[in-house]
């Protein structure tokens, strides 16, 4: 579903918990350093001062000052590990502020497709992405069976410890929705604020939006899609193609089928639906299913939280495309049920959101973290 836009950390030391251990590296990227660098000796330059003084003077030598409004300018990444009750999570941070965690989809994805989008929140948040387990740079499980939202939830929780953050808002993308509402049905206490982005909370609902995306393709489309699901989509080609969709199947689900409700108001024109077949397989086929992207039979039948959501009382915000894959009448079947909770529908966008319509996306979230600032 998810392999739509797959492209782009928080202590200094090592944390020790009962449950946890961070394995932290701080990484301070060279063009930050070369960036400070040349600020610092223009800003030398202009104002005839050497940087030794201006170090003297209170500019501590991870920031650099504009000239003009004097805001800081540059951003630190950390990055690390978190070893979740064995399993090591892949984690960075950016930003200044209250935490804020994103969860990414697929399932099987990684944070990576975030990312430059997401950069302007780092302003006012302190970012934490993390890579779930069994995707991106986190640790993959012998046994797919250990692949559940339930377990995924448990990751939330002991990064969050780890890194000894507190209460935290937490963003969720498509599947990253669904594993945040699992977070919040469990663990509300920790949260200050929830953000939905195109997501679903009944997995049965979503079959419903499927079925009705295939009466909307064209007779050709949906005849070639129907014939490669039913002949089976794993096992085909050469032997290091048999764990994955054919390259016939990809383009006609992912590229013509899905790309009109992933992409509107700005399409990605390096967009490959083959290229998006770089995903964690094993992950994907435990919990998404093996029967074609439009139909949801792994263990994601799970997700039937509609009727539970009402218990949710942290303000929460469902942000969702006009065009989006993950139709607008789900995120309303939400807001419904979530108490005070607030719905913004974006404009000419599909399900990456914050690709089409990046500068209303980050407005609307930092609006609903800090009141509009």
């Amino acid at each position: 579903m998810l392999q739509a836009a797959v492209r782009w950390a928080a202590m200094k030391n090592p944390i020790s918990s009962p449950k946890s251990r961070v394995f932290a590296v701080l990484l301070i990227s060279t063009c930050s350093f070369l960036l400070f660098s040349s600020s610092l000796c223009s800003l030398s330059a202009a104002q005839g001062e050497p940087g030794a003084k201006l170090a003297a003077r209170g500019v501590r030598p991870n920031t650099t000052l504009s000239p003009q409004s004097g805001a800081i300018s540059v951003y630190a990444v950390q990055e690390g590990f978190v070893d979740a009750n064995g399993v090591m999570i892949y984690y960075k941070t950016l930003g200044r502020g209250e935490p804020l965690m994103i969860l990414h989809g697929g399932p099987g994805a990684s944070h990576d497709y975030f990312l430059p989008y997401l950069l302007p929140l780092a302003r006012h948040n302190r970012l934490v992405f993390i890579d779930e387990r069994g995707s991106g740079r986190s640790q993959k499980l012998e046994n797919p069976k250990g692949y559940t939202v339930e377990n995924m939830v448990e990751d939330v929780e002991t990064v969050r410890q780890a890194l000894g953050l507190g209460k935290i808002s937490l963003l969720g993308h498509s599947y990253g929705g669904a594993l945040a509402q699992a977070y919040a049905l469990k663990y509300q206490k920790n949260l200050s604020h929830l953000i939905l982005g195109s997501t679903w909370s009944s997995s049965k609902a979503m079959n419903d939006v499927f079925v009705k995306m295939k009466e909307n393709m064209s007779p050709e489309l949906r005849d070639r899609i129907e014939k490669l699901e039913g002949a089976g989509l794993f096992g085909h080609g050469k032997d290091y193609e048999k764990n994955r969709y054919t390259a016939d199947y990809m383009v006609a689900a992912w590229g013509e089928g899905y790309f009109p409700y992933v992409y509107h108001n700005r399409p990605d024109p390096n967009y490959d639906p083959v290229a998006q077949g770089n995903t964690a397989w094993d992950l994907y086929r435990e919990m998404w299913g093996e029967h074609g992207e439009f139909i949801i039979d792994g263990n994601l039948k799970s997700v039937e939280y509609t009727d539970r959501l009402a218990t949710i009382k942290v303000p929460t915000l469902l942000v969702v495309g006009e065009h989006d894959e993950c139709d607008p009448s789900l995120s309303r079947t939400m807001q419904q049920k979530i108490a005070g909770s607030q719905l913004a529908i974006m404009p000419n966008s599909g399900h990456m959101t914050f690709v089409d319509q990046p500068d209303l996306f980050v407005r609307t979230v930092d609006g609903f973290l800090h009141g509009g600032r």
